[in-house]
């Protein structure tokens, strides 16, 4: 055999086994969020032989194994959810826009790594941040405040997730072309005007994709939130009090306390399954959201 045809099999065995590869590892992908819908799902379908969806959707107490309303884990966990937003959101663009406009290079390679610090802490240390120094922080404005409440899980949520916001949002404005912002300033717009008028819009389709993607962590929180907020069922919008979402419910159940088969034990897979239905829909608004704005500014 010719010794340019044995390279040219060579070169296509490789490129078959980089395909094959490949598509391995994006069928197993697709398959584990199968498995867990199909576990979610079938240990759930047991739970819902027992109590009504309309009851668990819509009622507004819970205190297993009599009181099913899933509400009040829901309404914690997207007011935790929210107040983390409330200061990621602002912190991590702001933050994201002086990298990727203002900053030097030796004052970027500085600060972004030290930012993505924050990612790499354990969740359970912030948890017990927020119990040895955020709560009692607060409760020197708050005397009444309770030892587990909301607001203290909410900031240090929302400083966990600050890196996620920071760090998108700023591979986001790096994406826009510079011709566009040297445009701007041809035009005799100044910096701060091209950034808010040029800049941030190009880069919007990004940044709601870190806003987004952030929330959905923040949802999905579960040991920083067990530690800070309490684990009392409680539906209300007084952020200052106790409150448990829906994760920490989960490891609340998880730990083997609720013999297995019981209806109890069947409400951690209920609740993952709520919960897992809560962070698919924001993660298919981010798409969407994604993909309107993309083809505005592209």
């Amino acid at each position: 055999m010719p010794l340019e045809n044995r390279s040219l099999k060579a070169r296509y065995r490789r490129e078959w086994i980089v395909r094959a590869g490949t598509f391995l590892c994006a069928a197993i992908s697709i398959l584990t969020t199968i498995g867990i819908i199909y576990v979610l799902v079938s240990e759930s379908i047991g739970f819902f032989k027992e109590v009504s969806v309309m009851k668990f959707t819509t009622g507004t107490t819970w205190g297993p194994p009599n009181e099913f309303g899933v509400l009040p884990l829901v309404s914690g966990t997207m007011i935790i959810a929210v107040l983390a937003g409330i200061i990621a959101i602002p912190l991590g663009l702001l933050g994201a826009v002086y990298l990727s406009e203002y900053a030097n290079e030796r004052v970027r390679l500085i600060m972004k790594p030290v930012l993505e610090l924050l990612a790499g802490i354990p969740t359970i240390v912030y948890g017990f941040f927020a119990v040895t120094f955020v709560t009692p922080q607060l409760k020197k404005l708050l005397p009444d405040l309770p030892a587990y409440n909301a607001l203290s899980a909410g900031i240090v949520v929302g400083i966990m997730i600050l890196p996620i916001v920071a760090s998108l949002s700023e591979e986001a404005l790096n994406a826009v072309p510079r011709s566009l912002r040297e445009g701007g300033l041809a035009l005799g717009a100044t910096k701060g005007e091209v950034i808010r008028g040029i800049v941030i819009p190009g880069a919007l389709s990004g940044i709601m994709s870190a806003f987004l993607l952030a929330l959905a962590r923040a949802a999905g929180e579960t040991m920083a939130v067990t530690l800070a907020a309490g684990q009392m069922p409680n539906l209300t919008w007084d952020v200052t009090q106790s409150m448990q979402t829906m994760s920490a419910y989960i490891v609340s159940i998880a730990k083997g306390e609720a013999p297995a088969g019981s209806v109890e034990y069947q409400t951690l897979f209920a609740v993952g399954l709520a919960l897992f239905v809560i962070t698919l829909t924001m993660n298919m608004l981010a798409q969407k959201l994604v993909t309107r704005y993309r083809l505005k500014y592209a």
